[in-house]
């Protein structure tokens, strides 16, 4: 712990004196927030980008695939690690759907608007409007909606933008999981999209894991709390934080394999010409 000095921190509204008993990074803080204190642990944010965090433990495991070895937190001393890696485009597909194209009025209508069709009849769209982030690493790609017919509806395209988001996300923890070399065993969501239904249902498939999605989607926040909490010493570890972490939802995986392994194949001959 530190204390608040009375300058730079003054321009930052924090008073003089102010006792500083934790500090993190945003995906760090999610980390902790989601209750990934142990190795193999993973969480994933998703907001206008998303981004994953593999908890390693005491092992900082260096990336073949351009992913981060982070420090998760130090606590007494001690150092914990994670893996991370982040896509560019998630939740700002849809805002681009909203924005630049007005195919609905509020983001949280996209859901509505994907689930008029029951799967996106072979559109898929790659959400590269600003490259491709881990672990692709192509700034140079950009946008690409392939496979469009005749039929093809707004609502495909909706659910097609939902895809890409699950389709990127499970790209990313598969070379998570290879560099980690973690077998994941479930995935910790949070983030505004997180609150999508369908998006975390096909996750969920892609990915052959359970998702959990806590009631509190805010949970950079509340792992900056815990921080300060422990800091201040109101509590004594993480592990009696378990209480925090009320459960909204469990997604199960429901498709067969062959199924998954027909989206991916798409997805990624899509992304090949992005």
């Amino acid at each position: 712990p530190g204390w608040v000095q009375p300058w730079p921190m003054r321009a930052a509204f924090v008073p003089d004196g102010v006792p500083v008993c934790g500090m993190a990074g945003d995906q760090q803080a999610a980390l902790i927030g989601q209750g990934c204190t142990q190795p193999g642990m993973a969480k994933c944010t998703y907001g206008t980008g998303a981004f994953a965090l593999v908890n390693t433990g005491a092992s900082c495991k260096h990336s073949q695939a351009g992913l981060l070895c982070t420090v998760a937190y130090r606590l007494g001393g001690r150092v914990t690690y994670a893996v991370e890696g982040s896509v560019f485009v998630a939740g700002a597909v849809v805002q681009w759907l909203r924005d630049g194209l007005g195919m609905f009025a509020s983001s949280a209508q996209i859901e509505e608007l994907a689930a008029q069709v029951k799967d996106c009849a072979g559109v898929v769209l790659v959400p590269a409007l600003a490259g491709l982030g881990a672990p692709h690493w192509r700034p140079q790609a950009r946008g690409l909606i392939a496979g469009i017919t005749r039929s093809t509806t707004r609502a495909h395209i909706a659910r097609a933008a939902l895809e890409g988001i699950a389709f990127q996300v499970y790209d990313l923890l598969a070379a998570i999981r290879q560099d980690s070399g973690a077998a994941l065993s479930s995935l910790r969501v949070d983030g505004g999209a997180a609150a999508n239904n369908l998006l975390m249902q096909f996750q969920t498939d892609l990915l052959g894991l359970q998702v959990h999605r806590p009631k509190n989607l805010e949970t950079t926040g509340l792992g900056a709390a815990h921080l300060a909490a422990l800091g201040a010493g109101l509590i004594g570890s993480l592990d009696e934080l378990s209480y925090a972490l009320e459960q909204d939802r469990t997604f199960v995986p429901s498709q067969p394999a062959a199924a998954v392994a027909a989206h991916l194949g798409r997805w990624h001959e899509a992304v090949r010409l992005a």
